[in-house]
């Protein structure tokens, strides 16, 4: 899922790889929004899915944060749903479809995605491409080439994101 369309220029891309029922992955959210806000459009924001197998409604939050960008609220979608994972665990695909109702989103089509599996695919890619470059954990940053891992601690990472970005910006 991305902020960018195709007419822009190319920007620096942040790759945020993410399990939408991860409480590190929540945390993340602070620094997602800081970061958004201070660069907006001089930086894309890419999340990139890595359900982890250990969380046995990621894999189909993931296929829920596809169908919400489809729908165009993909970023809304994922925040809702990152700020109450413990409800996730608890409640599972229903509670995708309420987050999916609660922003105004056409359920209806969530549960249907839910059924059909048809984003899938992006997420099995965006799963293998983030085991091709080592990511193990989330959340994992990929910004200029260098992987930023989240998953042991948050600490200094977005300072660290941002030292990166502006470097390349300067360039």
């Amino acid at each position: 899922m991305s902020d960018s369309s195709p007419a822009r220029p190319a920007v620096p891309v942040l790759d945020v790889w993410c399990d939408l029922q991860c409480p590190d992955c929540r945390s993340a959210l602070d620094d997602l929004r800081a970061l958004r806000a201070r660069y907006g459009d001089r930086l894309e924001l890419r999340l990139r899915h890595f359900p982890l197998e250990k969380n046995k409604h990621a894999f189909a939050a993931a296929q829920a944060a596809e169908e919400a960008a489809e729908q165009g609220q993909g970023w809304a979608y994922v925040e809702a749903v990152l700020g109450r994972v413990e409800e996730l665990g608890r409640k599972g695909e229903p509670f995708l479809v309420e987050v999916a109702r609660e922003l105004g989103l056409d359920a209806e089509e969530f549960d249907t995605a839910l059924i059909d599996g048809r984003h899938i695919l992006i997420v099995d890619a965006d799963q293998a491409e983030g085991k091709a470059i080592g990511v193990t954990g989330t959340p994992t940053y990929v910004i200029g080439g260098e992987r930023l891992d989240g998953g042991k601690s948050q600490e200094g990472l977005r300072e660290r994101v941002e030292e990166i970005a502006d470097r390349l910006l300067a360039q």
